[in-house]
């Protein structure tokens, strides 16, 4: 039985990333997705452009709803994925969700630190018996500083693929030549054409490295023996 995955995320524009990521990485369209936080339902416009649900998402993390996920079968994955800008916002409370984010200098913590900032976070959320017990089927997609930074490695050769900071509009340059588009808000059909290269497992192989965070997501998956049925010649 080919393993299932379990998505947990902002919105739906990042699963689209996600999901052709994963689409690469096995190079398999038959990628078997469970949409746990949101559920995705494009002719839902207000889910496609709300923002500022991170929260949600922590939400999720500690409710009975992700517990139970995991009791479906064992080779069930949850992804739990996560932009860490709303960190650097006034809408974000330390008190509330007491995330380190610099150094006892003052100094804004590098992309590995604040990964590692944000994961030991949702550890504590989730309580750390269960995520010892399920270690292995728990996997965090942190972008720094958002998703649309993962994609600058499509368009980019110079040092602009490394970007974790204004990334969406150093891609919309990019995405205006390309698609003749900019994405303004959250729409699924952007966010789907402008992730699409990634479905190309060598393609991604390849440049995922040129992007911090999404480099440590590759390498989560790399960790991990997961099968998925139909692997397929690169398209």
């Amino acid at each position: 039985m080919a393993a299932t995955f379990g998505l947990i995320s902002e919105g739906i524009t990042d699963q689209i990333v996600i999901e052709n990521i994963l689409v690469g990485y096995y190079n398999s369209k038959n990628i078997i997705l469970d949409m746990l936080q949101p559920l995705r339902d494009e002719t839902d416009k207000n889910l496609a452009a709300s923002d500022g649900n991170w929260h949600k998402v922590f939400e999720y993390c500690k409710s009975k709803q992700f517990r139970a996920a995991f009791s479906v079968r064992e080779d069930y994955y949850v992804i739990i994925q996560l932009d860490t800008d709303f960190l650097f916002t006034e809408h974000y409370s330390k008190e509330d969700y007491p995330i380190i984010t610099h150094d006892a200098s003052n100094v804004r913590l590098n992309v590995d630190d604040l990964v590692q900032s944000m994961v030991g976070f949702f550890i504590q959320l989730i309580g750390e018996p269960f995520y010892k017990k399920h270690e292995d089927q728990i996997i965090f997609a942190i972008s720094v500083d958002s998703i649309e930074c993962w994609l600058l490695p499509i368009y980019y050769a110079d040092n602009k693929k490394k970007k974790t900071t204004n990334c969406l509009t150093t891609l919309n340059t990019a995405l205006i030549k390309k698609h003749k588009f900019s994405i303004e808000k959250k729409e699924p059909s952007y966010y789907r054409t402008a992730s699409k290269p990634y479905q190309k497992h060598k393609f991604l192989l390849q440049k995922h490295k040129d992007n911090p965070s999404l480099n440590v997501f590759i390498e989560a998956l790399n960790d991990r023996n997961i099968i998925v049925e139909d692997e397929e010649e690169d398209w």
